[in-house]
């Protein structure tokens, strides 16, 4: 029977998801992992086998808690448009006013699409065009797309407008401008009812 972990598993994998927003996976020194984990490095070692180990778990509590975390807040099943409108506006307020970008942004940069995306990146990119298409297709939102194709279509537009915003939070773009360009999309799809 193995050990169990002397350790708070949740608060080292925030820890670890933070330093890896912050400046990445190849950035990412073990160093840096120890101090945002509280670890040392052979705890780091023998918990997660190696920092690509630490960087699953991470990313996995990264789409639990902050992706899935979100969706449930703000764009529930039932939400529609409305609680899509939300959730993009949600971007606008990251905890303590932190400016780490999304880790699924950062990394579906830093690793490049190519033949083989980072597994993770590809489930919530899933996530969030699925959550999207779900929401545009409850009533009465395209009500009258019978084969649903104008939702799918609206769905990865919305898809890429989600992640540019991220990328120019991260950037550091005013957010009184991205809060009108989200109100302005929003608007726009409404009058497509």
């Amino acid at each position: 029977m193995g050990r169990s972990r002397e350790f708070d598993e949740a608060a080292v994998l925030t820890g670890a998801m933070h330093i890896f927003r912050k400046q990445g996976y190849q950035a990412a020194s073990i160093r840096d992992l120890e101090e945002a984990t509280g670890l040392k490095g052979g705890s780091i070692y023998h918990a997660f086998g190696d920092k690509a180990g630490l960087f699953d778990a991470a990313f996995g509590h990264y789409n639990r808690t902050v992706l899935e975390g979100r969706i449930e807040r703000f764009a529930p099943p039932g939400s529609g448009l409305r609680g899509l409108r939300e959730l993009f506006l949600s971007l606008l307020h990251e905890p303590d006013d932190a400016s780490l970008g999304c880790l699924i942004t950062n990394m579906a940069v830093e690793f490049g699409g190519g033949v083989n995306p980072h597994p993770r990146v590809e489930a919530a990119l899933g996530l969030l065009r699925t959550t999207f298409r779900l929401r545009l297709g409850e009533p009465p939102t395209f009500a009258r797309d019978a084969d649903g194709a104008k939702a799918d279509r609206t769905a990865i537009r919305l898809l890429a407008f989600y992640q540019g915003l991220l990328v120019l939070i991260r950037g550091g773009e005013g957010k009184a401008a991205l809060r009108l360009a989200i109100e302005d999309e929003f608007n726009q799809l409404e009058t497509l009812l």
